[in-house]
């Protein structure tokens, strides 16, 4: 086991980690930047370091910063979290090279993952079911024109290095195909580095199923179950929960068997989550794979019992899992919902101090956060200040239990999302499980000027 973990993160989820940590007699260093230098994740750390400026770009994405700190404490891994370097298949190699452990996927999975195209022919040679598109990135215009016009309208340009919705256009005729990809190009350019994009067949209201997977390096891997993620706004998740309502016991069995295919399809190792599109007729196909812990595994912790930040770190120190898929149970139901400092009706973030904070509580009730009274929600990084999770018996009790606890949070000095979230869990549509991804965006547009 390590002896010495650097989180290279900030906020909940580098809390989280550092608490998990403690649970397993790890000591912990926290770096941070000058604007976090009172936060709590560094207070609760053993060790903290200052890596730079608020400019996350100049901290916590800078690789020299980060690695230099890890030498400078002896720490002998180094867990990303989510965001930031999570992803970045060139950190994994530099750790890689010099011997400190990247708690994660390798370097070469993470490339290989993180570029849609590849991804989807991988998956396709190995008889994995994706979404119709086109094949490789788009070379110019003639290409892009035929290619669409064999996937059928309306298509969607996405970005093959893309995440989080950047670099992403619908497109419902051909007249509008240049302007978009142009467009996508530019934002892809600007988010990731790399221009190209592709093309897929866009459906009309599909669900967001995605699929939590373990591996480890003893040639094991296990699935626990999906989470429904079709609460969205522009392509960003706003709530979760598992299980799906529109996933029974037939589907989950097939849909963790895929699963556990594109794991093997792609050498994967350690935590990660094969998202999956579910459309109208309940077929279902493989859209990505995200190389990393999700900001929502609280609810697959809270169904199956288990500590995915724990089992992260057994599997990066080169233990074997636990446990076999058997041994996978479900209990009850859980939800999150994402607590942002935005405005619940124009989304522009309300940065500012927190003047009061109170968490609500009682039976079935989890909040993941750094937030505590006279914090500060920093402009220069994410608005979530926190997650709510609820577990219940069964989805009516879930829901009912995470609308007591909304009613009880308490977040002075900015605006947030609380408002929204009441919105959407008192909604009909909602409490039947019939959501879709175009649900919210419907939803705000009936309700906004």
């Amino acid at each position: 086991m390590f002896k010495k973990i650097l989180v290279a993160n900030r906020g909940e989820i580098a809390l989280r980690v550092i608490r998990a940590c403690r649970e397993m007699g790890v000591k912990t260093v926290a770096v941070y930047s000058d604007a976090d230098a009172r936060s709590l994740h560094v207070r609760q750390a053993d060790e903290g370091v200052c890596i730079g400026p608020a400019s996350d770009a100049l901290s916590y994405r800078n690789i020299p910063h980060v690695l230099s700190a890890a030498e400078m404490t002896g720490a002998d891994a180094i867990h990303p979290g989510y965001g930031f370097l999570a992803e970045n298949a060139h950190f994994a190699e530099v750790c890689e090279l010099i011997g400190v452990t990247f708690i994660g996927p390798l370097s070469g999975q993470i490339a290989l993952l993180g570029n849609k195209v590849k991804a989807r022919e991988t998956m396709a040679q190995h008889k994995i079911p994706v979404i119709p598109g086109s094949e490789g990135e788009i070379r110019n215009l003639s290409q892009a024109v035929q290619s669409a016009g064999n996937i059928g309208y309306p298509v969607m340009v996405k970005a093959s290095a893309g995440g989080g919705g950047r670099g992403m256009r619908i497109v419902g005729r051909e007249e509008d195909l240049g302007k978009a990809i142009l467009a996508a190009q530019v934002e892809a350019r600007a988010a990731f580095h790399h221009d190209g994009v592709y093309l897929e067949k866009y459906f009309e209201d599909p669900r967001h199923i995605e699929i939590q997977v373990l591996a480890d390096t003893h040639g094991h891997a296990v699935h626990l179950g999906e989470r429904e993620c079709s609460v969205q706004r522009r392509y960003q998740k706003l709530l979760e929960e598992s299980p799906s309502p529109a996933v029974d016991d037939s589907l989950r069995k097939d849909m963790g068997k895929m699963a556990l295919k594109v794991v093997k399809a792609a050498q994967y190792r350690n935590a990660g989550t094969v998202e999956f599109l579910l459309d109208r007729h309940r077929k279902f196909y493989f859209m990505e794979v995200n190389t990393r812990i999700q900001v929502e595994h609280p609810v697959t912790e809270m169904v199956t019992g288990t500590d995915l930040i724990k089992e992260q770190i057994r599997v990066a120190a080169g233990l074997p899992l636990r446990f076999r898929q058997q041994d996978i149970g479900f209990h009850g139901h859980s939800l999150e919902c994402r607590i942002n400092a935005e405005c619940s009706e124009t989304f522009a973030p309300s940065p500012g101090v927190v003047s009061r904070f109170h968490l609500p509580g009682g039976p079935g009730i989890r909040v993941d956060t750094a937030m505590e009274t006279m914090g500060t929600v920093n402009p220069h990084y994410d608005s979530m200040i926190a997650k709510l999770i609820a577990h219940g018996q069964d989805r009516d009790e879930t829901i009912a239990r995470a609308k007591r606890a909304l009613d009880e949070f308490v977040i002075e000095g900015v605006k947030t999302t609380i408002p929204l979230h009441r919105l959407i869990l008192n909604h009909p549509d909602f409490q039947k499980g019939g959501v879709t991804t175009g649900f919210l965006d419907r939803l705000l547009a009936g309700r906004m000027p």
